[in-house]
């Protein structure tokens, strides 16, 4: 056989081993991250708002609550004047009451004045 048939093998360079540089894929993008940390963040204060709002809510309603039971002691008050009010406008009361000051009775100095 002839071998000018055949290809003289050809000393190729031999050539590093290409080294593949890991791809190391993050696990959240930089936009990820920036849509997350806004989310937290709306999340705080929102939760911040809501304890605010009840805080509020509580002071009113304790407020109510006081400003109820000084008008129940202030009603207790007043039915109390009332009371001695009409004690003290009866007709026996207001008699020794005249009498104690030296005024006395007389039919000339008595009007009848009809309540309207």
């Amino acid at each position: 056989m002839n071998n000018a048939a055949k290809k003289p093998a050809v000393d190729q360079p031999k050539t590093a081993p290409v080294k593949r540089r890991k791809v190391s894929r993050q696990f959240f993008t930089p936009g990820e991250k920036v849509l997350f940390l806004v989310f937290v963040l709306t999340v705080c204060f929102m939760c911040a708002k809501l304890i605010s709002t009840q805080a509020a809510i509580y002071e009113t309603n304790k407020q109510i609550q006081d400003m109820d039971v000084k008008i129940q002691e202030q009603e207790k008050v007043n039915q109390d004047l009332e009371v001695q009010i009409s004690e003290e406008s009866t007709y026996e009361k207001i008699r020794e009451r005249a009498k104690a000051m030296g005024l006395d009775l007389s039919d000339q100095n008595i009007k009848v004045v009809e309540p309207k």
